[in-house]
């Protein structure tokens, strides 16, 4: 069974929370990270060092999560590689279109997995896991107080301001 450290996996977020999320998520798992901003830049670094799996936002500006799917399968050497969208609209109007598109790829060819933000560190590492065929042993459970601790690390200083808030209201 292959590694974690032998991976590496690739997340594309328009959002800088959702990016460092993430990748602290799949770092702390012992998983080499990059990531890209919107999906022309992940094309670029796909073309240059084409990741082991990557997680994919539907709703992007630019290219969407579809669009940047089926320019994937036309390049060769990524045609097969594993994808998990990572959405916030899985059941909504907004995403409703993107979902059935999905669907609607050939057999091997779309998602292995479509994950409803928020998404856990465990229920995400489980499906990479999963997917590549690594081992978990020996990866780090975190425990539900060590993620929320990454999730406050990771956001920005508006949403900490509005959490301090939320607590402290009586």
């Amino acid at each position: 069974m292959a590694k974690a450290s032998d991976k590496t996996i690739l997340i594309v977020d328009d959002e800088p929370d959702v990016r460092n999320f993430i990748s602290a998520c799949i770092e702390d798992a012992g998983f080499n990270v990059e990531t890209a901003k919107n999906g022309e830049e992940a094309l670029e670094i796909i073309k240059t060092n084409p990741p082991d799996l990557m997680t994919l936002d539907m709703i992007m500006p630019g290219l969407s999560g579809v669009q940047v799917l089926r320019r994937l399968r036309k390049i060769k050497e990524s045609s097969k590689m594993p994808v998990i969208v990572i959405t916030a609209h899985a059941s909504d109007e907004m995403g409703g279109d993107g979902i059935e598109q999905f669907k609607a790829f050939d057999a091997g060819k779309g998602p292995k997995h479509i994950l409803e933000k928020p998404v856990t560190p465990a229920s995400l590492v489980k499906a990479i896991c999963g997917i590549l065929k690594v081992d978990t042993e020996g990866i780090k459970k975190p425990s539900e107080k060590d993620e929320v601790k990454t999730m406050l690390n990771n956001c920005d200083p508006d949403t900490l301001k509005k959490i301090r808030e939320m607590l402290n209201k009586k």
